[in-house]
C-alpha cells in the first residue's frame, strides 16, 4: 500500500515487533518536506523539547497521565499527537515508546461492538485523531482497525444527528459547533490517512457549520449569536480542510480572527490556540506568523521550569496543548498541509 505520510511518500519497512499492541511496519524516515527551506525558531524548539520531556516523563505504563483528566482517551490522544508532531512516530525517535503506550491505552478503551472511545464525542475524536495520525506513518492492522471503527462511529452518530452533525454522545440528537469540529478535523485526518470517509457527510457538516455562522464572520455556539474567536476559528479551519475558502463566509470569518489575534480563551486557552494557529495557517501564513511571534512569546513567559503548562485542565491537557499550537512551525502531520 503506498501511503501518505508526514508531508511526504515514505517507504514502509516490515519490520518483527511486538512491543505493546504489535507495531510491525514503520515509516523510514520523517523528512520534514515543508520545512527544507525554512528555519524552526530556537525558541520554538526550547519550548517544544521541555514539553516533550515533561510528558514523557509523566506518563504512567498504561500510556496515561496521573492528573485530573490525564486518564481522558481524548488527552491521552492530543498528548501522542504532540509527540508526532514533532516527528516522532510509533516505531522511531526518542519518544516512540511513549506513542506506542498512549496508543495501546486508546485501542484498549475502545468499544469491541461500536467503536466508541471514551465517554463523550469529544474523548471519541481526539483519540481517533491520534490514530489517525499514528496510522499515517506506521502500517499496523491493529491501528488500521480501530481506526476504522472509531470513523465507522463517528458517521453512524451523524446520521441518527437531526442536524447532520454532532454533540456530547453518539445518539445526541442535538449538535454545536465546537463537538462538530472536532468530528471534522478528525475525519479529515482520518482521510489522510487512507480511510474512507463520504463527500457527503462532510457536506453535511460544514452545513450545520455554516447555519452558526453570522454575517460578521463569527461562529456561534448552537446558533449565529454569541460568536467567539474560538468557535470561529474551529468553523474556518473547517472550512479549509473542506477546500471551502472561495466565499464571503470564509474572507468574513478570517477577518473576524484577524480583529482577534491578541484574544485568550479564558477557560479554554490551549483548546482555541491549537485551532487558531491551524486556521490562521491555512487561511493566510503572513498573519498566522505574526500571531505565531506572539504565541511563542507568550508560552516562553508562562511554561513552567518543568515543562508543563499552567491552567484549570490539568497539565497534560494543557501541556499537549501548547505545544500542538506551535506545530504548525514543523509541519510534519498531513493534516497541517495546505
Amino acid at each position: 500500500m503506498k501511503r501518505d505520510c508526514l508531508m511526504g511518500l515514505v517507504s514502509i519497512a516490515a519490520r518483527a515487533s511486538s512491543i505493546l499492541i504489535g507495531f510491525s511496519g514503520h515509516a523510514a524516515g520523517q523528512d520534514a518536506i515543508g520545512r527544507k527551506n525554512d528555519v524552526v525558531p530556537a525558541m520554538v524548539e526550547i519550548i517544544y523539547e521541555k514539553g516533550m520531556k515533561y510528558l514523557a516523563s509523566t506518563q504512567s505504563e498504561d500510556g496515561t497521565w496521573s492528573d485530573s483528566v490525564g486518564s481522558e482517551p481524548g488527552v491521552v490522544g492530543l498528548c501522542v499527537a504532540a509527540f508526532l508532531a514533532h516527528g516522532d512516530d510509533p516505531v522511531g525517535g526518542r519518544y516512540a515508546g511513549n506513542i506506542r503506550r498512549g496508543i495501546d491505552f486508546i485501542i484498549k478503551q475502545q468499544n469491541p461492538k461500536n467503536g466508541y472511545i471514551g465517554s463523550s464525542m469529544y474523548n471519541h475524536a481526539f483519540a481517533a485523531k491520534a490514530l489517525a495520525e499514528s496510522y499515517g506513518c506506521v502500517e499496523n492492522p491493529e491501528i488500521e482497525t480501530a481506526l476504522r471503527k472509531a470513523v465507522d462511529l463517528i458517521l453512524s452518530a451523524q446520521k441518527r444527528n437531526r442536524s447532520g452533525a454532532w454533540r456530547y454522545t453518539p445518539d445526541s440528537r442535538d449538535a454545536d459547533t465546537t463537538v462538530t469540529g472536532c468530528q471534522l478535523v478528525t475525519l479529515f485526518a482520518a482521510r489522510n490517512a487512507g480511510i474512507s470517509v463520504p463527500d457527503g457527510s462532510i457536506s453535511k457538516a460544514m452545513a450545520y457549520l455554516a447555519n452558526n455562522r453570522a454575517a460578521n464572520g463569527s461562529y456561534g455556539y448552537t446558533s449565529l449569536s454569541g460568536g467567539k474567536p474560538t468557535l470561529t476559528a474551529i468553523g474556518l479551519l473547517c472550512q479549509s480542510l473542506a477546500k471551502e475558502r472561495d466565499s464571503k463566509g470564509y474572507e468574513a470569518s478570517f477577518e473576524f480572527l484577524k480583529n482577534h489575534l491578541d484574544y485568550r480563551d479564558r477557560y479554554y486557552p490551549y483548546y482555541f490556540e491549537c485551532y487558531m494557529s491551524q486556521a490562521l495557517f491555512h487561511a493566510d501564513e503572513a498573519v498566522w506568523k505574526e500571531w505565531n511571534e506572539r504565541n511563542i512569546r507568550y508560552l516562553a513567559t508562562i511554561q513552567s521550569a518543568d515543562g508543563s503548562f499552567p491552567g484549570n485542565q490539568g497539565p497534560s491537557f494543557n501541556t499537549a496543548g501548547a505545544l500542538l499550537s506551535l506545530a504548525l512551525n514543523f509541519r510534519y502531520l498531513p493534516i497541517y498541509e495546505k
